[in-house]
């Protein structure tokens, strides 16, 4: 029998927040569905946009940071598998499911909610960005390490060249 090659990407927007729920051995199950969008032609050569809701499913501590940072409307990049399983219902029905098992899901675009803070955390709009990174230094690496990058942007604006010493 011929080998076979099992490989999804897919990149797209959440249509509701993830789900999340444990396993009896406490591992993390996050059930998300990302919206993909389409453009094909109809028979008389008009443009149409579809929508395909594609289930996914995360394990761990990817599951774990799902719940976390990701919400409705966020935009994500998963790698994964196709997995076809069925199950029977209580009044014993059969039921088959389609679903992406995750291997990888990156978080695409900005970390800011609409409010200007970070999800999970207050926005606070009295500090400067250095005040709430932090420094590296005062995190606890060593003088050695080359360059605290936190505080590269504090003195100049985003179009500005800054020259790293590498």
């Amino acid at each position: 029998m011929a080998r076979g090659f099992n490989k999804v990407i897919l990149m797209g927007n959440l249509a509701r927040d993830p789900e999340v729920r444990y396993t009896t051995s406490n591992q993390a199950i996050a059930k998300i569905t990302v919206a993909v969008n389409r453009i094909s032609k109809n028979r008389d050569g008009e443009v149409q946009e579809q929508v395909d809701f594609i289930p996914v499913v995360v394990f761990g501590n990817q599951a774990e940071n799902c719940e976390r940072y990701l919400r409705k409307g966020s935009a994500v990049l998963v790698e994964g598998r196709m997995q076809v399983r069925n199950y029977e219902t209580s009044s014993g029905e059969r039921r088959w499911v389609t679903e992406v098992v995750a291997q990888q899901v990156n978080f695409v675009g900005s970390r800011r909610d609409n409010d200007g803070g970070y999800r999970g955390q207050e926005a606070d709009s009295g500090t400067t960005r250095k005040e709430r990174v932090g420094s590296l230094r005062e995190k606890g690496f060593d003088d050695d390490f080359p360059m605290d990058f936190s505080e590269v942007d504090s003195e100049k604006g985003e179009d500005d060249e800054v020259d790293i010493p590498f």
